[in-house]
């Protein structure tokens, strides 16, 4: 049976392969359609996106979209969100810090020649200094701000906010603050309270957290 089924279609192939041409060409011509038939009527999808769009614009609906976006980008450029995890110093303490790094890749100079090698422990205090104190502080917090501001001039140290708005502060203490975005500062130093500082000590990194000042008036 198994014979005769191979048989049967070597047959009909040879068969196929048998046809004139102009029988397989009528053999696959278009026969029309078959059976009733329905337009699409489910509009364009960016047809509809336009038609929206352009509703929106006509009633001012995308301007005051945009002033509400630009409104919203504005407030969380100058109110970034507070650092998580950072408290108020209560009990002082202090250690140093290794800023070194492991070369991932040869570091050479601008003629080719080797630096260090890919596999080096290199400390970066070794090559440049730290020309300025960083300062961390709550910005929200007046008492920090003032005594930050006090006790370094603004060529002395870098003052940064855990949280608080430093824009706002510019305008009124005259002197540039910057912000620990995501935390990625006091997470690398491993600060978790604040006051905090951190100072050259060598070839080492001193870091500090310091008693938070009391406020004036305060007991």
């Amino acid at each position: 049976m198994r014979t005769a089924a191979i048989l049967a279609t070597g047959v009909t192939l040879l068969s196929l392969s048998t046809v004139p041409p102009f029988v397989m060409s009528a053999m696959a011509r278009d026969h029309g359609v078959m059976g009733q038939t329905w337009p699409v009527i489910e509009p364009d999808l960016l047809t509809t996106i336009d038609a929206k769009l352009k509703s929106l614009e006509a009633s001012g609906g995308i301007a005051r979209m945009q002033k509400e976006l630009a409104a919203k980008t504005e407030y969380r450029v100058r109110n970034p969100q507070p650092v998580a995890g950072l408290g108020v110093t209560q009990e002082p303490r202090a250690w140093l810090f290794d800023p070194s790094i492991v070369v991932a890749d040869d570091i050479r100079d601008a003629k080719g020649n080797l630096i260090a090698a890919r596999g080096t422990k290199v400390n970066p205090l070794g090559l440049v200094q730290l020309k300025t104190d960083l300062v961390f502080v709550d910005g929200r917090d007046p008492a920090q701000i003032a005594w930050a501001t006090s006790k370094w001039e603004s060529t002395k140290a870098k003052i940064i906010f855990v949280a608080g708005s430093p824009f706002d502060r510019m305008g009124e203490y005259k002197r540039r603050f910057f912000f620990d975005q995501q935390g990625k500062l006091t997470q690398h130093f491993g600060i978790s309270h604040v006051p905090a500082v951190v100072s050259q000590e060598g070839e080492a990194l001193r870091i500090q957290e310091l008693l938070a000042p009391k406020p004036k008036g305060g007991a």
